[in-house]
This record gives structure tokens, sequence and C-alpha cells, in this order.
């Protein structure tokens, strides 16, 4: 499971429409207890894919790096990346599925003719992904 706050679901969302036709990408920042993941703080990075953008992406290693080491000198962790669908359903490609690594909630974004859409995260259990719930408590 993984719980965020309404800031950092509004934090993805604008940036998946800024990008918008482009897919977006970035991480959360937060806890983990169990299975149970707790964001903090979402931050944007840099999506490297500049011939696919449309729709795919490739996350900063730079900027991967450069953020866990913030994390964690604040007593933080990466819990989970995050990318945009623009005009495709918030559900995870072959292509994201190749990418993935255990241990990480990996959020997707649906952007539907601009505007955001559907919401998901998704878990890397035993080389496939499973959908988990996402908690946004007011």
């Amino acid at each position: 499971m993984l719980t965020i706050t309404p800031a950092i679901r509004a934090h993805i969302e604008n940036h998946a429409v800024e990008t918008y036709p482009h897919e977006c990408c970035g991480v959360i920042v937060g806890r983990v207890s169990g299975d149970a993941r707790e964001g903090v703080e979402a931050h944007r990075t840099g999506n490297l894919n500049t011939e696919r953008a449309h729709d795919r992406f490739e996350l900063d290693p730079k900027d991967f790096v450069r953020l866990d080491r913030e994390a964690r000198e604040q007593g933080l962790d990466i819990i989970g990346i995050y990318h945009s669908h623009p005009d495709h359903p918030a559900r995870p490609s072959e292509t994201d599925l190749a990418s993935a690594w255990a241990g990480y909630s990996y959020v997707i974004v649906a952007v539907n003719q601009g505007a955001p859409g559907d919401f998901h995260s998704f878990e890397l259990i035993e080389h496939d992904f499973l959908q988990e719930e996402v908690r946004c408590p007011s």
C-alpha cells in the first residue's frame, strides 16, 4: 500500500499536465514500514528519452542519486517512481516492466487530452506488476 498526501498527488498530476504530450517522471521520498510505503514529498526528475518522450521515459540517474542522497540526509528513502502516460491508460507497459526494480511503488497517471486521468500505483512482485492500494487522506 502507498499512502501519499493530496499535495504529492497534485504535484504528480501537475507535472504530468505540464509535460503533456510527453511523459514526465520523478521520485517519491518517504518511509517504508513492512509492506506499507508513506510518501513525504515528490520530486521532478529529467526525462532523458528525447526520441520517444511521447511514450517512454528514462529517469536521469544523476537526479536519482542526488535525490537519494538528500533523502538519506533527512532519514528518508526513495520509495517510489512516478511517470505519466499521455493519452494512454494508467497501467504499466512492457517497457515499464523491463526497467522496474523490486521494492518501489510505481505510480502512473494518465493524461487524457491534457487533463489528469486515472492515478494508480503498482509494485513489482516476482517479475510482474500488481496494482497496490493508494491512500490519499486529506
